[in-house]
């Protein structure tokens, strides 16, 4: 099955108390943490605050920029990312072991910002070596994340699924994965045929809804909300082997519009519905369209037992994308 988390992306206006609560009140399995809003707080305090909820940390978010993108040099750009390995180690200690899913940490390579696009490659094939090594001996997962070409400007080259899975793939290294982003390709052509080597190379899998294509600055939507095949996607990577986190990131004015608290519960219900049909051997799960507005049907029926348990089932801005 899979396990579901939920991003501080989707709930700016909560602290990490509002979030750790609501994180067990849903019975989410993990939440994924965003940097910039835990800068105010020490480490040492939200290692505490995460341990004493029980609460597993999925992701830390992010890093890269390491073709110069963002103003840093290169030589910056790594030593942030080794910063950030050592804080999801932090946060993560003894996640491994008591869940079996080390933490990971999510990496934008940059735009080409000038370069060639080899050459974009070697910076970011550098950086990586240079990283794995810490990774590896604190427990961490490096993954990248390719964004689709309309929704990629300002921070990635890496804009085609096929390729960023073969860079994966090059690493050879458990600690070197992927992080597949289904509001950017969700609905890509390769899907079916790329999802067995998907499901084996990805740490986790984003999820949020459109309408359209992926532009930036389009809102993130809750699932069922849009019009991306999601559950036909997450039932196809589950067969095809993937046992990691499935990050729910909503992010935009429906969010705000339904509140925090329903957003959760929409999710819980959402991601309860999928792993129902999933353990069915639903036929569903082989369709890449949802039955119209299907997620949304789950949550009206199933929101009275929303909050029921089912854990199975640096200074960037917030984008969209």
């Amino acid at each position: 099955m899979f396990d579901v988390a939920v991003s501080q992306l989707t709930t700016p206006r909560w602290d990490l108390a509002q979030e750790l609560a609501a994180v067990m009140e849903h019975g989410l399995a993990a939440m994924s943490l965003w940097r910039p809003k835990l800068s105010d707080t020490s480490l040492e305090s939200v290692a505490a605050a995460v341990a004493a909820a029980g609460v597993r940390v999925s992701s830390l978010q992010w890093v890269g920029g390491f073709t110069g993108s963002d103003g840093r040099t290169f030589a910056e750009s790594v030593a942030d990312a080794a910063e950030a390995i050592a804080m999801a180690a932090t946060l993560g200690s003894g996640a491994a072991a008591r869940f079996g899913r080390p933490p990971v940490v999510v990496v934008h390579s940059g735009c080409r910002a000038g370069h060639t696009r080899s050459h974009a490659v070697r910076l970011l094939v550098e950086a990586v070596e240079t990283l794995a090594p810490l990774a590896r001996a604190e427990g961490v997962v490096l993954a990248l994340r390719p964004m689709h070409p309309q929704a990629s400007a300002g921070c990635s080259f890496l804009t085609q699924l096929d390729d960023s899975l073969e860079l994966v793939e090059r690493f050879a290294d458990p600690h070197v994965r992927l992080a597949l982003d289904l509001w950017q390709f969700g609905d890509a052509s390769e899907f079916d045929a790329l999802a067995p080597r998907l499901a084996a190379a990805a740490a986790l899998v984003h999820v949020a809804d459109r309408r359209g294509p992926p532009v930036a600055h389009a809102d993130r939507l809750p699932p069922g909300r849009g019009e991306l095949p999601l559950e036909a996607c997450v039932s196809q990577l589950v067969g095809c082997g993937f046992c990691g986190d499935v990050e729910f990131d909503p992010v935009g004015e429906m969010v705000q519009e339904l509140g925090y608290d329903a957003a959760f519960a929409e999710i819980r219900a959402v991601a309860d519905g999928w792993g129902d049909r999933i353990a069915a051997g639903s036929p569903a799960r082989m369709r890449r369209v949802d039955p119209p507005h299907q997620q949304l049907r789950d949550v009206q029926r199933r929101g009275a037992g929303a909050g029921s348990r089912r854990s199975q089932a640096s200074t960037q801005a917030v984008s969209r994308g």
